[in-house]
Order: C-alpha cells, then sequence, then structure tokens
C-alpha cells in the first residue's frame, strides 16, 4: 500500500461490510415467521406483513436522515449503533411472541429492527468507496451481495430454530448473532488515512484527487448541494423505477409462475427459493462490470434487458424459461443497488457520500410500495398479470430514457469543463 502506512487490510474492511449486510439482509428471509406467528398467535397474514412493510419504509427514512451522523461519527460507532439497534429489535420480537403483544411487535422488529436495517445499510459504504478508489463498483458490490444473500443464512437457519425451539428463541438467537456479526465487522471499520492510496495507484497528487473526486468535468458535492442538482432527481428516479419493477417480480413470482406458465405450487415455490441467489450473485457481477463499461451504461443495460423481459414474460409458455427470465430481470434489482454507491461516487465525488446514498434510498422506501401496490391494483381489476407487466414496461422505458437524459447531461457537464472559459456551479 502506498502513500501513509495503515495497520488495516482492505480486503478484511470489505468482509467486515459483508458481516454487517448479511445479518441485515435477514429481512428478505421475513417469510419464515408468516406461518408460526399465523399458527401460534392467530396474527392475521395482513398484520404479520405489516411488520415488514414498516421495517422496509423505516429503513428508508433512516437510511436518508441518519447519512449525516456516519459522516459525523465515523463507520465504527455507526455501525455498532446499527448493530444494537437490529439486536434490540430482532429480541424484542422475540419478547413480544412471548407476551402475544402485536402492537409491540410492530414496533420493535418494524421500527426499531428497520432502523437498524437502515443505519447498517449505509454505514460501510463510503468507508468502501474509499479503500477501494481504483474498483468502486466491485467493493461496494461485495457489500450490497451480503444484503442481497441474507436470506440464503437466515431462510434454513430460522427454519431449524422455529422447528426445533419455538419462534420466540429463534428472534432471540438470531438477534444475538446478528449483533456478533455486526459488531464484530463494524469494530474493524475504519477511514483510510489522508492521502492513502492502494498499490498500483502511482501516488501522484492528480491520483491522490481523483480517488475522492467524481468524474472528470463534474462537481464535488456535499449531500445538501447534491439535493438540489438535477443528476441526482435523475438517479432518484432511475432507482426507484429499476426498484419497483424488481420488487414487483419479488412479491408476486411464484402466483405469476403459476397464472402464466402454469406451473404447480410447489415448482413455483421451488424455483422461488432461488430468487436470493441470482439477487446476490447480480449485485456483485454487475457492480464489477460496471469498473469497466461505466455506471451509466450498467443502468443502461439494467432497462434494456428488462424491457424485452417484461414484454416477452406474457407470452412465456414455458415454466423454466419463464423462472430464468424472472432471474435475469433479479440481478438487475439487485445490480441496481450495488452499482448505487459507486455511480454517486462518481457523480458527486465520495467526501459526504453516505449521506446522498442514504438520500438516494428513499426511492426504495417508496418503490417498495408502489411496485407490490401498482400489481395488486391492476391484477384486482383485470384478473391477470399481464396488464400489470406492461404497464411497468411503460415505466422501464421512462427509465432507459431518464438514463440517456443523465448520459447526455454528463457529457454536456464534461466537455463544458475542458473549455477555457467553462465555469461549472454546484447546482449543475
Amino acid at each position: 500500500m502506498s502513500a501513509t502506512g495503515t495497520d488495516k487490510n482492505r480486503w478484511l474492511i470489505a468482509a467486515s461490510a459483508v458481516a454487517i449486510h448479511l445479518s441485515i439482509g435477514s429481512i428478505y428471509a421475513y417469510s419464515i415467521y408468516q406461518i408460526p406467528l399465523n399458527e401460534t398467535l392467530g396474527w392475521s397474514t395482513s398484520s404479520v406483513t405489516t411488520a415488514f412493510s414498516i421495517a422496509v419504509f423505516v429503513l428508508g427514512i433512516t437510511a436518508a436522515f441518519l447519512g449525516s451522523y456516519v459522516e459525523k461519527y465515523g463507520p465504527r460507532k455507526s455501525g455498532l449503533a446499527a448493530a444494537v439497534l437490529y439486536g434490540l429489535g430482532m429480541v424484542g420480537s422475540g419478547v413480544s411472541v412471548l407476551l402475544g403483544s402485536l402492537p409491540l411487535f410492530l414496533a420493535t422488529f418494524g421500527v426499531v429492527g428497520g432502523m437498524g436495517i437502515g443505519l447498517g445499510y449505509i454505514t460501510p459504504i463510503g468507508t468502501l468507496v474509499e479503500w477501494f478508489p481504483d474498483r468502486r463498483g466491485m467493493a461496494t458490490g461485495l457489500a450490497v451481495m451480503g444484503f442481497g444473500a441474507g436470506a440464503l443464512l437466515t431462510g434454513p437457519l430460522g427454519n431449524f430454530l422455529i422447528q426445533g425451539y419455538g419462534v420466540a428463541t429463534a428472534f432471540f438467537a438470531l438477534g444475538a448473532l446478528y449483533f456478533v456479526l455486526m459488531a464484530a465487522g463494524s469494530s474493524y471499520l475504519a477511514k483510510p488515512p489522508d492521502g492513502w492510496l492502494p498499490e498500483g495507484m502511482e501516488d501522484t497528487p492528480e491520483n491522490q484527487e481523483e480517488a475522492r473526486s467524481a468524474l472528470s468535468g463534474l462537481a464535488n458535492l456535499t449531500a445538501k448541494e447534491a439535493r438540489t442538482s438535477p443528476r441526482f432527481w435523475m438517479v432518484w428516479l432511475i432507482v426507484f423505477i429499476n426498484v419497483s419493477a424488481g420488487i414487483m417480480l419479488l412479491a408476486f413470482a411464484s402466483p405469476m409462475l403459476q397464472q402464466i406458465a402454469g406451473a404447480s405450487a410447489t415448482t413455483a415455490a421451488f424455483i422461488t427459493g432461488y430468487i436470493g441467489i441470482f439477487n446476490g450473485g447480480g449485485r456483485i457481477a454487475w457492480a464489477s462490470l460496471s469498473d469497466y463499461i461505466g455506471r451509466t451504461t450498467t443502468y443502461a443495460a439494467f432497462f434494456a434487458i428488462q424491457i424485452v423481459a417484461f414484454f416477452v414474460m406474457p407470452q412465456v409458455t414455458g415454466v423454466w424459461l419463464l423462472a430464468g427470465i424472472i432471474f435475469l430481470v433479479i440481478t438487475c434489482y439487485g445490480g441496481g443497488f450495488a452499482c448505487l454507491p459507486a455511480y454517486l461516487s462518481d457523480l458527486f465525488g465520495t467526501e459526504e457520500v453516505s449521506a446522498i446514498h442514504g438520500y438516494a434510498l428513499t426511492a426504495w422506501g417508496v418503490a417498495g410500495v408502489a411496485g407490490p401496490q401498482l400489481a395488486s391494483t391492476i391484477l384486482e381489476s383485470t384478473g391477470n398479470y399481464t396488464s400489470a407487466l406492461y404497464v411497468m414496461n411503460g415505466a422501464l422505458v421512462v427509465g432507459l430514457v431518464t438514463v440517456v437524459v443523465l448520459r447526455w447531461r454528463i457529457g454536456k457537464l464534461q466537455s463544458a469543463s475542458r473549455a477555457p472559459s467553462a465555469t461549472e456551479t454546484a447546482t449543475d
């Protein structure tokens, strides 16, 4: 390592980030609690689902408003705070099950746990970007892959605990496990020393500046400045549409496989069980690729792929062909999350990327409601998923157009910066 010595290994920093995201990614396995809570406590499906919805909403709000907390206190303290919150949320959920209190469950799992997820999600991102200035996409993709693959750990382990010891004990045990993993990961997190560069990046003022700067020709903005810039809101819309499409399939993959392709309930459940693999794998694959082809091109590919996929899905009759298309779309969903921190660093610099990332994640919270609600409303009025897929396809076209406009705007700013008399304001 060059420039400044450090006792931290950046690959262990990445592993620490994965440990945090793997823990909070357990939210994707929430369905394992549905039937046990129905059967043991008599809570309705809608009531149990409400806790999940609250957690996702609080996640987005927390990420938006606590980004500045991460910037101020650093990744170690904010990571430990996230570990405490998520651990308390899970343990509190176990207590609420023992007491049979639904309001307490909504407060602990939904509010306290959701805060832990939101804070834990953004905590390591800015740190990773600074430790991997040469491979921003790959580094953040590794961490966010952990979030996407969290269900692979929690699904089987949680089911084992529920079947053998009861749902309350499962919450207690998982809460303790997540706290340990998150606390251990957070304890190693730290920003790199000033002027630090990885091996392979020559120690020059230009490279040191590039490591923390936005793309050439784009101004480095604070979080407050980024919020008012057109390019931030274009990214917000891109994320919102990409997440809406992915969440729609996550919510309705099984019934769509049964209605469109005629899959049995057992086969559909088997197929949906593999979605987590493509969600997690797509994050690291697309994020790593984005380091070579560029983030704007990567998001354009997401929308181009999904426009074709959502157009052909209603006509597909083969079960595994439809499953393959769904898996492909889910890689774009996961890849969108993984590329986002690096893209924000490209567009605004790394100085306050954690806070900017938090603001951008509000698109996730809104899309988490919009995607499934759109599909449900159209399904209830038409009786099939075809119309919902075509409406979402129209939104994906809007997303692709937005990417094209953003690329044009970036090119315009870069061209202007190369002109001798060009100036750029912080609101670009």
